[in-house]
């Protein structure tokens, strides 16, 4: 897969495949990182991108004419087709089903913003999707982009260690839920045993117990989750043991 990243500090940007999986996908062939940048495009010598808005206003505009230019040359290395993703706060929240969706594509160019925004003529022209991280606002959309970045390279073929690992992970369209409790050596910790069924190197329990803790994790913290999903006969089992171990759980300590 091969990303073009529109933005005025390729060198920010550039860090995310100097580590973790994004690192990984970029040794192994799976995922290609290019930066280009709008200033060089800029039609000054001062290489300055950004003008006062009309209307009045605080703040700077990026302008229209250097950023297209920027992204029609970030096209012309992955075709015509490919889509234009803008990171933006008034855009669609980003989450793993995104992620599952996006690395599916061969390519893709995304658009940092900086300042108040960009011109919305090159917005609403040649933008196909704006995500946002979230309710909040950004210096730029930098740090959103490398999100991204790392969030589609650990879905890409061959990057993770274990192919069943991104289908578990919280959220993931598999599941729906949140992921089960984690844990490893050594085995007391501080007085805090690992639960016994995790040592029992019974496989059948094991995937009930994970499913359980899977279900009531997702209970406890976002049970607005649940509502998304349609639960079968034994998911429905789970979940009822898990609140009543909870409740026996709050009754004994109270």
């Amino acid at each position: 897969m091969k990303i073009e990243v529109v933005t005025l500090f390729p060198e920010l940007v550039e860090v995310v495949t100097r580590h973790g999986m994004p690192r990984v996908a970029v040794d192994q062939g799976a995922l290609q990182l290019g930066c280009t940048n709008p200033r060089d495009f800029a039609s000054n010598r001062w290489r300055k991108v950004d003008e006062r808005p009309f209307g009045g206003g605080p703040g700077m505009v990026m302008q229209a004419e250097p950023t297209a230019q920027a992204i029609e040359h970030a096209k012309a290395a992955l075709g015509p087709a490919t889509k234009v993703l803008m990171m933006s706060p008034q855009g669609e929240r980003m989450d793993q089903r995104w992620f599952e969706r996006l690395a599916r594509e061969d390519g893709l160019v995304v658009l940092c913003g900086r300042y108040e925004g960009v011109d919305e003529r090159l917005v609403a022209g040649t933008v196909d999707v704006e995500l946002s991280l979230g309710d909040f606002v950004l210096s730029g959309g930098e740090l959103a982009a490398m999100v991204l970045i790392d969030g589609i390279a650990r879905l890409l073929p061959g990057v993770l260690g274990h192919a069943e690992s991104a289908g578990q992970d919280s959220f993931s369209v598999e599941t729906g839920l949140l992921d089960h409790p984690h844990y490893s050596r050594p085995e007391v910790w501080r007085g805090e045993a690992v639960p016994d069924v995790l040592m029992s190197g019974n496989h059948a329990a094991l995937a009930r117990w994970r499913l359980k803790q899977a279900l009531g994790r997702t209970w406890l913290r976002r049970p607005d989750l649940l509502d998304k999903l349609e639960l079968d006969a034994e998911q429905q089992t789970l979940l009822r043991e898990f609140v009543a171990e909870q409740t026996t759980k709050v009754g004994g300590t109270s």
